[in-house]
């Protein structure tokens, strides 16, 4: 820091006029001058002594100022936020309960993943594709509903279809719109076919069957009739199989021949099995090599419901027949017996 500093002796200065006058006048008025400023002289000596003249005329510094110091200013304490917190840590479980929760069921999940990306793609596709027969068994083939659409029967019996199940009926009211023209057709194009009704477990099984019986026209040579059975919406489970038995019996009776269970596996497991065991049994089990049930448990064998066979435009479920071609067709319709001839 720099200060200016003044002298003190220019604090005191004579007149300049006083200074002007003492050069003008008369020997004798000069003489009286210099007797007069003699005597001056001794009184501003008087006055002012020697010593106050060197203190005035040493420069008076000013004092120097000195910077005060100043506490820094403490930070302002940081605003809580347990909102935020509490919602990191929402997060972090959540993330860690899914990642748990796919390596559970990674294998369903990815199937699900697959179903969905080849509904949002279904325009894109052309109706051709194909899947690969799956190897080991002789005897192939799907099962249908609206949900496929305008199928071309004839192209899918050129490639090694030889049977299909036809959606009939569902609950107690519902109608599949285009079963009857895949009905006509699927038999028009030499495919062996059958018909299913998709059981509501909360309706009464008396109108299901009713329902079933009359909008499915069986004929001899056809297959047997269907029920599936999957839906886990039910009260309970004592009631539901009640309804399933009560189906299976009118529906038999009707026809004539045994109706098939379908039901997929862990569905089967848990409120089917040992139930219904007089019944055929056509099992849904998808991502493995072979069903887990022993063979002896099963007949048909839906190992896929992402398949693609040409003359279908999308998704279709793939079915093997655990037999023969002969032992598929044993399990059709009889023929109605011939009245005895009175002689």
């Amino acid at each position: 820091m720099t200060t200016s500093v003044t002298p003190c002796s220019s604090r005191m200065r004579w007149p300049d006029s006083s200074r002007a006058s003492a050069g003008r006048g008369t020997a004798a008025e000069k003489k009286r001058g210099n007797n007069d400023k003699v005597g001056t002289n001794r009184v501003a000596r008087a006055r002012n002594p020697p010593g106050l003249a060197l203190f005035l005329a040493k420069p008076c510094p000013m004092p120097r100022l000195r910077p005060v110091p100043v506490a820094p200013a403490a930070p302002l304490p940081r605003p809580r936020r347990p909102a935020a917190r509490w919602l990191a840590a929402a997060l972090l479980l959540g993330l860690l309960g899914a990642g748990v929760y796919y390596a559970r069921h990674a294998v369903q999940l990815n199937r699900y993943a697959r179903r969905t990306w080849a509904t949002l793609t279904r325009g894109g596709l052309t109706g051709r594709e194909k899947t690969p027969l799956l190897a080991g068994f002789s005897v192939h083939g799907i099962d249908v509903s609206a949900y496929q659409g305008h199928i071309d029967w004839p192209e899918v019996a050129r490639h090694a279809v030889q049977f299909a199940f036809i959606k009939a009926s569902e609950g107690v009211r519902l109608q599949d719109p285009r079963f009857a023209r895949n009905w006509r057709e699927a038999q028009a194009a030499g495919i062996c076919r059958g018909a299913y009704h998709y059981f509501s477990p909360n309706r009464s099984g008396a109108e299901q069957a009713r329902l079933f019986i009359s909008t499915v026209p069986l004929r001899p040579g056809d297959l047997p009739p269907v029920l599936d059975v999957e839906a886990t919406q039910f009260h309970d489970v004592a009631v539901m199989r009640r309804e399933v038995a009560t189906w299976l019996r009118l529906v038999e009776a009707h026809y004539g021949v045994r109706p098939i269970v379908y039901s997929n596996h862990g569905f089967y497991r848990r409120h089917l099995a040992g139930h219904f065991d007089e019944y055929p049994l056509w099992l849904a089990h998808y991502e493995v090599e072979r069903p887990t049930l022993p063979p002896g448990k099963w007949i048909i064998w839906q190992h896929s419901d992402e398949a693609y066979v040409p003359g279908i435009h999308g998704a279709v479920d793939f079915n093997v027949f655990q037999g023969s071609y002969a032992a598929l067709l044993a399990l059709r319709v009889p023929a109605p017996a011939a009245a005895p001839v009175h002689r």
